[in-house]
């Protein structure tokens, strides 16, 4: 989770407040991202000339976009986990066999983040990517790694998060979803039937260390005129199970 910081830095806050909006608004000009944000247009435009003085912000016409830049940074915080390297190769073989999407998930900040998606050859598009941010609850992937974390831990993260409702299926109760993480643990797979995409089902298995300590998950998922009965209940969390045991073997004598 999280810390509180004892003295934050105002301006620091609003950097990231302008980059997040920037992101938010798929490219704004100054006028419309001081409105948004409710700034005055001159800091809004200090604020950019600075980010763009230093790369981070690409202007277009009058519109600024978030940099490339960024980019650099999110694959050197991905290359430091050695869950990407080693996952990567048995993703590929599923995503080949299977043609679905497969997917990596580790958790950050309460929050889960796709590092890794492969999609095979009959594999639907979707509205996340590498880098996507989600909440854990409504995801298998989220399930997976919050039905093997400390109890405290599950419930600082659903303080801090709380249980929104993405589709009209997804788990908002506390109880209920408490009784889903206990099935996750006896089954050793998680499911999300359509609770954050509507038309979209997934399985996932959470990939741990040799000392029990979950590092991330790995789902297979599909629409839901492929990814049902048989194949979603046993095929796909068959190949989930041998998936992870090659990942969590390669990542203990690694």
């Amino acid at each position: 989770m999280s810390p509180k910081a004892a003295n934050p830095i105002k301006s620091t806050k609003t950097t990231f407040r302008i980059i997040e909006a920037l992101k938010e608004l798929d490219g704004a000009g100054v006028t419309e991202l001081a409105e948004h944000l409710e700034l005055p247009k001159s800091n809004v435009h200090n604020y950019l000339s600075t980010l763009e003085e230093e790369e981070y912000v690409v202007k277009e016409g009058t519109t600024f976009h978030v940099g490339i830049r960024f980019l650099e940074l999110g694959a050197y915080a991905r290359s430091r986990r050695d869950l990407y390297d080693i996952a990567r190769p048995e993703m590929d073989k599923i995503a080949e066999k299977e043609g679905e999407l497969v997917n990596l998930l580790v958790e950050e900040h309460g929050r889960g983040t796709y590092v890794y998606r492969v999609a095979g050859d009959d594999a639907v598009e979707v509205d996340a990517h590498v880098g996507t941010r989600v909440y854990l609850h409504c995801t298998a992937l989220g399930k997976a790694i919050l039905a093997h974390m400390p109890e405290e831990r599950v419930e600082k993260i659903i303080d801090q998060h709380g249980l929104p409702k993405i589709t009209e299926n997804t788990i908002t109760d506390r109880e209920a979803l408490y009784d889903r993480l206990e099935r996750v643990r006896e089954q050793g797979v998680a499911f999300d039937r359509e609770e954050r995409l509507e038309g979209l089902c997934c399985a996932a298995a959470p990939i741990r260390s040799d000392s029990g300590r979950v590092l991330g998950a790995i789902s297979i998922s599909g629409p839901t005129t492929r990814v049902q009965g048989e194949r979603l209940e046993e095929e796909i969390p068959s190949l989930l199970e041998q998936a992870t045991n090659v990942i969590e073997l390669n990542i203990t004598y690694s």
